[in-house]
């Protein structure tokens, strides 16, 4: 195949590899760069390429060979290497300060908005929020249990108003 015949063909299926490398990289801007490096790569190395054999096929192959070898390439970059004596502290899973701050902050926001609930409509819910069945609460009130599902339904339909951030 003559190298312009080549470099029309290889342009052809260039938008065609676009979906490819979106579902490789799913970011556009490395898709577009993966499609150009492709290219690039098959029309450099075009005596590389059989007559006679998909042309497409070839291309796909570039590409997912770029984006693999790219990928060992960015993990490589990212490791870091730890020569200290102390390694099995660092390595040890025991040793983790978790941050609970964000959590407590929103549980004090549910708290308060459930203790700004009328009586009538906290402690049913709380009963039900706490494993009580409907039955249950109802007896327990002496309510209609009409009335108990009524009253949670409120209380959660109150609730999701005062915290439409969660």
């Amino acid at each position: 195949m003559e190298e312009i015949d080549f470099r029309n063909s290889v342009t052809k299926y260039a938008y065609s590899l676009k979906p490819f490398a979106l579902s490789l990289t799913r970011d556009m801007q490395d898709a577009n760069d993966l499609i150009q490096e492709t290219l690039l790569r098959a029309l450099s190395s075009h005596e590389k390429f059989t007559e006679g054999t998909n042309l497409k096929a070839w291309l796909y192959t570039i590409m997912k060979n770029i984006f693999i070898n790219n990928y060992r390439r960015n993990k490589k970059r990212n490791t870091i290497i730890d020569v200290t004596e102390d390694m099995f502290i660092i390595n040890t899973s025991s040793i983790k300060i978790i941050n609970l701050g964000e959590v407590n902050l929103a549980m004090e926001n549910v708290t308060r908005a459930v203790n700004l609930l009328s009586a009538d409509f906290r402690i049913p819910f709380m009963m039900h929020y706490d494993g009580f069945k409907y039955h249950e609460i109802a007896e327990k009130l002496t309510l209609p249990i009409g009335t108990v599902k009524s009253r949670i339904h409120f209380a959660r339909k109150e609730l999701k108003e005062k915290l439409t951030r969660y």
